[in-house]
């Protein structure tokens, strides 16, 4: 079905592993499936407070986290960017020509209406087709 796949993920949500397995479904056999993590750096308030060696530690640790959660998936590629989180799936995905992004998303509440959750943003701005993997 495609060829290039991308799997945002939070590596805080427990949604990983269905999109992985979403996203091995989905791929042509030789295609490729990227994992990317979005690294949101710290506001500036609090950047004030830390010094490099707490934002490396960080960025390390989730580059690991990372790792982990894909490391039982087969052929995945990982990748890690710095920036808002929605901005940076659309670019990464523009940038590398990606056919499908394969996104988990929570059952929206009244804030996701109004405010708009990182999937629903996706969903909206992709350059190209999105599957939604829904968490109860």
């Amino acid at each position: 079905m495609y060829d290039r796949v991308l799997v945002p993920m939070a590596l805080d949500h427990g949604v990983s592993g269905t999109t992985l397995t979403a996203a091995k479904t989905l791929c042509n056999p030789g295609g490729q499936i990227t994992a990317l993590h979005v690294y949101e750096a710290p506001h500036s308030s609090v950047s004030a407070y830390l010094d490099e060696e707490a934002v490396r530690s960080a960025w390390d640790k989730a580059q690991q986290r990372l790792a982990e959660k894909t490391a039982s998936h087969g052929d995945v590629t990982t990748e890690m960017v710095k920036g808002r989180s929605y901005r940076a799936i659309l670019e990464f995905a523009e940038k590398h020509d990606v056919d499908c992004i394969v996104v988990g998303s929570h059952k929206p509440g009244l804030s996701d209406f109004f405010l708009g959750s990182t999937a629903a943003r996706v969903i909206r701005h992709a350059p190209c087709a999105v599957h939604v993997c829904r968490t109860s």
